[in-house]
Protein backbone atom coordinates (compact mmCIF):
# COMPACT_ATOMS: atom_id res chain seq x y z
CA UNK A 1 0.00 0.00 0.00
CA UNK A 2 1.36 3.05 -0.58
CA UNK A 3 2.47 5.13 2.34
CA UNK A 4 1.28 9.22 2.94
CA UNK A 5 4.19 11.29 2.87
CA UNK A 6 4.44 14.42 5.21
CA UNK A 7 6.87 17.29 4.21
CA UNK A 8 7.82 19.06 7.52
CA UNK A 9 9.52 22.01 5.48
CA UNK A 10 6.73 22.84 3.43
CA UNK A 11 5.12 26.33 3.57
CA UNK A 12 1.20 26.86 3.88
CA UNK A 13 0.76 29.70 1.60
CA UNK A 14 -1.11 33.02 3.33
CA UNK A 15 0.63 31.89 6.69
CA UNK A 16 0.97 35.26 8.93
CA UNK A 17 5.30 35.12 9.59
CA UNK A 18 4.62 38.05 12.50
CA UNK A 19 6.84 41.50 12.02
CA UNK A 20 9.43 43.26 13.61
CA UNK A 21 9.42 44.27 16.82
CA UNK A 22 7.47 47.61 17.67
CA UNK A 23 11.05 49.61 19.13
CA UNK A 24 13.01 47.47 16.63
CA UNK A 25 10.41 49.32 13.77
CA UNK A 26 11.07 52.43 15.88
CA UNK A 27 14.70 52.39 15.64
CA UNK A 28 14.68 51.46 12.08
CA UNK A 29 13.03 54.98 10.87
CA UNK A 30 14.74 56.72 13.06
CA UNK A 31 17.93 55.42 11.73
CA UNK A 32 16.78 56.48 8.12
CA UNK A 33 15.80 59.79 9.21
CA UNK A 34 19.42 60.76 10.34
CA UNK A 35 20.42 58.81 7.27
CA UNK A 36 18.82 60.78 5.54
CA UNK A 37 20.63 64.12 6.80
CA UNK A 38 24.15 62.34 5.89
CA UNK A 39 25.14 60.39 9.05
CA UNK A 40 26.32 57.39 9.73
CA UNK A 41 25.84 54.65 12.16
CA UNK A 42 28.49 53.82 14.03
CA UNK A 43 28.27 51.20 16.97
CA UNK A 44 30.67 50.47 20.42
CA UNK A 45 30.61 47.96 23.26
CA UNK A 46 27.80 47.76 26.05
CA UNK A 47 30.27 46.81 28.82
CA UNK A 48 31.89 49.68 28.67
CA UNK A 49 35.03 51.56 31.34
CA UNK A 50 35.02 54.19 33.48
CA UNK A 51 36.87 56.63 31.18
CA UNK A 52 34.62 55.86 28.32
CA UNK A 53 31.37 56.09 29.75
CA UNK A 54 31.80 58.79 32.80
CA UNK A 55 35.52 60.66 32.78
CA UNK A 56 35.41 62.00 29.25
CA UNK A 57 31.92 63.05 29.14
CA UNK A 58 32.94 65.45 32.23
CA UNK A 59 30.80 63.69 34.77
CA UNK A 60 32.82 64.47 37.65
CA UNK A 61 34.12 62.35 40.32
CA UNK A 62 31.38 62.53 42.55
CA UNK A 63 28.54 62.55 39.87
CA UNK A 64 25.41 60.75 41.04
CA UNK A 65 25.54 58.24 37.45
CA UNK A 66 28.78 56.92 39.18
CA UNK A 67 26.92 55.31 42.47
CA UNK A 68 26.75 51.60 42.54
CA UNK A 69 22.90 52.34 43.23
CA UNK A 70 22.23 53.84 39.51
CA UNK A 71 25.05 51.92 37.68
CA UNK A 72 25.66 48.46 36.92
CA UNK A 73 29.51 47.84 37.91
CA UNK A 74 30.80 44.98 36.72
CA UNK A 75 34.22 45.43 38.65
CA UNK A 76 35.19 47.47 41.80
CA UNK A 77 38.31 49.11 39.46
CA UNK A 78 40.73 47.55 42.03
CA UNK A 79 42.81 44.23 41.25
CA UNK A 80 42.80 41.82 43.82
CA UNK A 81 46.24 42.33 44.74
CA UNK A 82 45.10 46.48 45.18
CA UNK A 83 46.73 47.38 41.94
CA UNK A 84 43.80 50.26 39.87
CA UNK A 85 42.68 48.74 36.98
CA UNK A 86 39.84 50.38 34.96
CA UNK A 87 36.22 49.96 36.18
CA UNK A 88 34.12 47.98 33.81
CA UNK A 89 30.19 49.08 33.81
CA UNK A 90 27.23 48.39 31.78
CA UNK A 91 27.36 51.53 29.52
CA UNK A 92 24.03 54.12 31.02
CA UNK A 93 24.31 55.88 27.36
CA UNK A 94 25.76 55.51 24.05
CA UNK A 95 27.96 58.43 24.25
CA UNK A 96 31.10 56.00 25.11
CA UNK A 97 30.12 55.35 21.07
CA UNK A 98 30.66 59.49 20.32
CA UNK A 99 34.25 59.41 22.70
CA UNK A 100 35.22 55.91 20.60
CA UNK A 101 34.53 57.58 17.26
CA UNK A 102 36.06 60.92 18.03
CA UNK A 103 39.34 59.13 19.24
CA UNK A 104 39.85 56.89 16.02
CA UNK A 105 38.90 59.83 13.67
CA UNK A 106 39.91 63.52 13.12
CA UNK A 107 36.31 65.78 12.43
CA UNK A 108 34.25 66.00 10.78
CA UNK A 109 32.39 63.38 12.90
CA UNK A 110 28.67 62.88 11.39
CA UNK A 111 27.40 59.90 13.15
CA UNK A 112 24.30 58.31 15.73
CA UNK A 113 24.47 55.34 17.78
CA UNK A 114 21.85 53.12 18.44
CA UNK A 115 21.74 50.56 21.01
CA UNK A 116 21.12 49.00 24.31
CA UNK A 117 21.98 51.06 27.77
CA UNK A 118 21.24 49.94 31.43
CA UNK A 119 20.68 51.86 34.94
CA UNK A 120 19.38 50.58 37.83
CA UNK A 121 15.71 52.48 37.83
CA UNK A 122 12.99 50.33 38.58
CA UNK A 123 9.43 52.06 38.76
CA UNK A 124 6.04 51.75 36.38
CA UNK A 125 7.96 54.76 34.17
CA UNK A 126 11.60 53.55 34.00
CA UNK A 127 13.19 50.27 33.32
CA UNK A 128 16.53 48.47 33.99
CA UNK A 129 17.50 48.07 30.41
CA UNK A 130 15.98 50.39 27.43
CA UNK A 131 17.23 51.44 24.03
CA UNK A 132 18.95 54.59 22.94
CA UNK A 133 19.88 56.24 20.13
CA UNK A 134 22.41 59.77 19.97
CA UNK A 135 23.43 61.69 17.42
CA UNK A 136 26.70 63.64 16.91
CA UNK A 137 28.18 66.52 14.58
CA UNK A 138 31.34 68.01 14.89
CA UNK A 139 33.18 70.06 12.14
CA UNK A 140 34.07 73.58 11.67
CA UNK A 141 31.59 76.45 12.13
CA UNK A 142 28.36 74.15 13.57
CA UNK A 143 25.93 76.14 16.03
CA UNK A 144 22.89 75.77 17.92
CA UNK A 145 21.07 76.63 15.12
CA UNK A 146 22.30 73.84 12.91
CA UNK A 147 20.76 71.63 16.08
CA UNK A 148 17.50 73.59 16.24
CA UNK A 149 17.48 72.56 11.95
CA UNK A 150 18.19 68.92 12.77
CA UNK A 151 15.73 68.53 15.55
CA UNK A 152 12.91 69.91 13.56
CA UNK A 153 13.32 67.60 10.75
CA UNK A 154 13.51 65.15 12.64
CA UNK A 155 10.40 65.85 14.65
CA UNK A 156 8.33 66.68 11.53
CA UNK A 157 9.65 63.52 9.85
CA UNK A 158 8.74 61.07 12.63
CA UNK A 159 5.69 62.36 14.05
CA UNK A 160 4.21 64.34 11.64
CA UNK A 161 4.46 67.96 9.85
CA UNK A 162 2.27 69.57 11.90
CA UNK A 163 3.40 68.95 15.18
CA UNK A 164 4.71 71.74 17.49
CA UNK A 165 7.98 72.42 19.26
CA UNK A 166 10.10 73.72 21.77
CA UNK A 167 13.13 73.97 23.59
CA UNK A 168 13.82 74.44 27.08
CA UNK A 169 17.09 75.18 28.71
CA UNK A 170 18.48 72.27 30.77
CA UNK A 171 21.75 71.16 31.85
CA UNK A 172 24.23 68.11 31.00
CA UNK A 173 27.72 67.56 31.51
CA UNK A 174 28.93 66.72 28.13
CA UNK A 175 26.94 69.93 26.60
CA UNK A 176 26.99 73.44 27.20
CA UNK A 177 24.37 75.08 26.57
CA UNK A 178 22.08 72.33 26.83
CA UNK A 179 18.19 71.77 26.20
CA UNK A 180 15.06 69.41 26.68
CA UNK A 181 12.98 69.37 23.42
CA UNK A 182 9.83 69.12 23.62
CA UNK A 183 7.02 68.06 21.54
CA UNK A 184 3.15 69.78 21.42
CA UNK A 185 1.21 66.56 23.04
CA UNK A 186 -0.93 65.31 19.79
CA UNK A 187 -3.36 63.35 22.14
CA UNK A 188 -4.58 67.02 23.40
CA UNK A 189 -3.28 69.00 20.61
CA UNK A 190 -1.78 71.32 23.84
CA UNK A 191 -4.91 71.61 25.61
CA UNK A 192 -3.00 69.80 28.56
CA UNK A 193 -4.53 65.78 29.04
CA UNK A 194 -3.07 63.01 31.89
CA UNK A 195 -0.35 62.19 28.75
CA UNK A 196 1.12 65.05 28.72
CA UNK A 197 0.41 65.70 32.58
CA UNK A 198 -1.30 68.68 31.84
CA UNK A 199 1.33 70.81 30.27
CA UNK A 200 0.87 70.43 26.74
CA UNK A 201 3.82 69.72 25.63
CA UNK A 202 5.70 65.77 25.63
CA UNK A 203 9.41 65.35 26.52
CA UNK A 204 11.19 63.91 23.82
CA UNK A 205 15.32 64.03 24.05
CA UNK A 206 18.22 66.10 25.66
CA UNK A 207 20.61 68.13 23.22
CA UNK A 208 22.99 70.62 23.70
CA UNK A 209 26.54 72.11 22.22
CA UNK A 210 29.59 70.01 22.74
CA UNK A 211 31.22 70.73 26.05
CA UNK A 212 35.09 72.11 24.75
CA UNK A 213 35.75 69.33 27.87
CA UNK A 214 34.82 66.66 26.27
CA UNK A 215 36.77 67.86 22.86
CA UNK A 216 39.80 67.76 25.69
CA UNK A 217 39.52 64.85 26.67
CA UNK A 218 39.49 63.21 22.82
CA UNK A 219 42.02 65.50 21.23
CA UNK A 220 40.29 68.15 18.97
CA UNK A 221 41.04 71.56 19.45
CA UNK A 222 37.77 73.02 20.68
CA UNK A 223 38.94 76.48 19.49
CA UNK A 224 38.78 75.58 15.87
CA UNK A 225 35.81 73.06 16.01
CA UNK A 226 32.19 72.94 17.23
CA UNK A 227 29.45 70.43 18.25
CA UNK A 228 25.98 69.38 18.96
CA UNK A 229 24.76 65.96 20.02
CA UNK A 230 21.49 64.82 21.22
CA UNK A 231 19.92 61.54 23.03
CA UNK A 232 16.60 60.18 23.01
CA UNK A 233 14.70 56.62 24.13
CA UNK A 234 13.27 54.65 21.70
CA UNK A 235 11.28 52.97 23.83
CA UNK A 236 9.18 56.35 24.83
CA UNK A 237 8.94 57.25 21.15
CA UNK A 238 7.69 53.96 20.13
CA UNK A 239 5.23 54.56 22.78
CA UNK A 240 4.37 57.51 21.70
Amino acid sequence: AEVERLDLTEVRAGRDAGHLHLVTQAMEELEDVFVGLGFTVAEGPEVEDDWHNFTALNFGEYHPARDMQDTFYLSSGVAPDGTPVPSLLLRTHTSPVQVRTMKAQEPPVRIIAPGKVYRKDDDPTHAPMFNQIEGLLVDEGVSFADLKGTLLHFVRRFFGPGVGLRLRASFFPFTEPSAELDIQCYFCGGGGCRTCKGTGFIEVLGCGMVDPEVFRHVGYDSERYTGFAFGMGVDRLAML
